[in-house]
């Protein structure tokens, strides 16, 4: 059945017709007829599933030739999982539960017992075996995937199996026998001299250097201020230094534009530092991009250039922000790496995962645990370094996927003692009533916290705040200065909020500081596009190079006839201009969500809570939340929603930790 499975982005596509429901009582897919659900007296309702999740489900069932209620419960599950992030079902999470409401409901919708579901599942001319090509796949620990999911999580599980290893296994790693080592052993000291406040724990810099320049894929995790792109920039000038003639051909990379220029920042910084040779310095590429640019995007396509049967002409690829890669990118990614090309990841673990299905870096690293490294590597890290990184006889006998992570754990931004620093801690520990001491202290003069009662009380509170953090970019606007000043002014401060609807979220935050800036005289918003409106992308163009998440500002173009133009800055730093009209969607942005913050840094923040309790609200958003702002957050919400969400964690349901972890 190939036309069940296109190769889109979107999980599958259904007549328009159909999805703005047409009235007609049937409609065709590929070469089967269909009937339209109000036919079908079944107890799927839209309380709980889509009309997408139901149109998907009734296809399915006709499909298999036989619609019963398993098939049909468990495809528009399947599809619902996945519209909430989710890679796959896990039938046994849900076996003989209601979906819906208590149980008491008439409309609730209960689960099979798992032993029915499967057996049902099983004979299912629709559900396939790991390995099979149907719409639906089931594998042994009772997940369910929509096939495409299940071939994106294959395929980057495969990846790094095939990169982890013995350390002179030559496939999967680089052999010491290769390696200058005497070389190896001066540069390393000449990167990461002992300094004088060593207190004699390990440096994980270091270690995570030797690691990278040892494996073929590892990932470097910390949180912001601990230093990731430092190290990587001296990895980089490890395998600069061993190449001799043959330099490694290296391609940066992160999720978004701002990442990427972040990255592109921080290593031209970071290089000019160190202590190596001029030309090894020159060697260091000085310009990073985003993977779909990376990879080439096609022109309305979801396909790139770069893919299995044309790989990327690098030989290292550096991803920064690697938590918010979705599974389909990353699986595109890794499929585009040359057999024996290095990966490495950087990112936060505890970070919120990405907006779209998966969690990558998570299910990687394995959230919430740390995995002692294997005797072998172990030893080989003590080699290089001179630290001890095994804990007693917890070091495992086998090399795995362990032994390629590193976690940094100094963080040069805020000290310890800091109330971010603080704060963060007890939110990852999912301590709520330490993390609102910390906030309630009045002790730390970077974090604060206020009691917000209602709707009335925002708009009153935040029209100080708004006046003041939005001056500087308003006064560069009058000062005609064109530079990237203006950009970097409005940088400096933002509103964060962790929903997108009600009195607390971003829509109408941004209602309420335009007004605020209008009464001022501050802006003058008398049509959609004025003089000083900050706006984001919401949805990539491909043709223009704007992408979702990239924020410009509307200002006069003083060089062509002051023509309004949507300024924004690329990559590489530099300004670009469009008139507004060709802008893909887009949306104010004195306000976004914590999700649409990630990859960026503010001076301060002021971090909005809403007045109810929600899913989304979990302690991976609280986190990202704060650790947005480089000197001062102020949060402002209910103590009990705060401590709701610390007690929270994202699940997203995968099997790519299980196949990471067992092997």
């Amino acid at each position: 059945m190939p036309y069940l499975i296109r190769h889109l982005d979107s999980r599958w596509s259904l007549p328009s017709n159909v999805l703005n429901g047409g009235g007609n009582d049937s409609y065709f897919l590929g070469t089967h007829q269909v009937k339209h659900m109000s036919t079908i007296d079944l107890n799927l309702n839209n309380k709980y599933f889509s009309d997408l999740d139901i149109h998907f489900a009734h296809f399915m069932a006709q499909l298999s030739g036989n619609e019963n209620p398993e098939i049909l419960l468990a495809a528009a599950m399947v599809s619902r999982f996945t519209r909430e992030g989710n890679i796959c079902l896990d039938l046994t999470c849900v076996e003989g539960r209601p979906l819906n409401g208590d149980g008491d409901d008439a409309d609730t919708i209960f689960c099979p017992a798992l032993a029915k579901w499967s057996s049902v599942l099983e004979r299912c001319k629709v559900v396939g075996r790991p390995g099979d090509y149907k719409p639906l796949i089931l594998d042994n620990r009772s997940r369910l995937y929509l096939y495409r999911y299940w071939d994106y999580e294959r395929t980057l599980a495969d990846f790094i199996k095939d990169r982890i290893g013995d350390i002179d296994d030559k496939k999967n790693q680089v052999r010491l026998d290769e390696v200058d080592v005497p070389l190896f052993r001066e540069s390393l000291s000449r990167l990461f001299p002992a300094t004088p406040d060593d207190d004699g724990d390990a440096d994980w810099a270091k270690i995570a250097a030797v690691t990278a320049f040892l494996k073929r894929f590892s990932v470097i995790s910390g949180s912001p201020g601990t230093g990731k792109t430092t190290v990587v920039a001296k990895v980089l000038a490890l395998l600069i230094e061993q190449s001799e003639d043959k330099k490694p051909r290296i391609a940066l990379a992160a999720p978004t534009g701002k990442a990427a220029f972040r990255l592109q920042e921080a290593i031209r910084r970071n290089r000019e530092g160190l202590a190596t040779p001029d030309a090894v310095k020159a060697a260091i590429p000085d310009n990073a991009t985003t993977i779909h640019r990376l990879l080439g995007s096609l022109k309305n396509s979801p396909y790139f250039r770069f893919s299995k049967g044309n790989p990327l002409p690098f030989n290292l690829v550096v991803i920064d922000e690697a938590s918010m890669v979705d599974l389909p990118l990353m699986s595109k990614l890794v499929e585009a790496m040359p057999t024996e090309a290095r990966l490495i990841l950087l990112g936060d673990r505890d970070q919120l995962s990405s907006v779209e299905a998966g969690a990558v870096l998570g299910d990687i690293c394995g959230i919430g645990e740390t995995r002692p490294y294997s005797f072998d590597f172990a030893g080989t890290l003590k080699a290089f370094t001179g630290y001890d990184v095994l804990t007693g006889s917890d070091a495992g006998n086998m090399p795995g996927i362990q032994d390629c992570i590193v976690g940094l754990k100094k963080n040069y931004r805020f000290e310890k003692d800091t109330g971010i620093s603080r704060a963060c801690n007890e939110v990852n520990s999912g301590n709520s009533q330490g993390a609102m001491s910390i906030l309630r202290s009045g002790t730390y003069r970077d974090i604060s916290w206020s009691d917000i009662k209602g709707p009335d009380a925002v708009v009153s509170a935040v029209r100080e705040i708004v006046n003041k953090r939005f001056n500087n970019y308003l006064k560069a606007i009058d000062l005609h200065d064109y530079s990237n000043n203006i950009l970097d002014f409005f940088e400096e401060f933002r509103i964060l909020c962790a929903v997108r609807k009600g009195p607390f979220g971003v829509v109408a935050l941004n209602r309420i500081v335009e007004r605020i800036l209008k009464e001022a005289n501050l802006i003058k918003p008398e049509g959609q596009w004025y003089i000083g409106r900050p706006i984001m992308i919401t949805r990539n163009d491909y043709n223009l190079r704007l992408f979702n998440g990239d924020v410009g500002i509307i200002l006069p173009d003083y060089g062509q006839d002051n023509e309004l133009r949507a300024f924004f800055r690329d990559a590489g730093g530099n300004i670009r201009k469009f008139p507004p009209v060709m802008l893909p969607e887009h949306e104010t942005v004195f306000a976004m969500t914590v999700h649409k913050s990630q990859g960026s840094e503010f001076e301060s923040i002021l971090f909005i809570l809403p007045d109810y309790d929600s899913p989304v609200l979990t302690r991976e958003l609280i986190y990202t939340g704060i650790t947005r702002a480089k000197k001062h957050v102020e949060i402002w919400g209910s103590e009990g929603i705060f401590r709701a969400a610390v007690s929270r964690r994202i699940m997203r349901t995968s099997g790519l930790y299980d196949a990471l972890y067992s092997l």
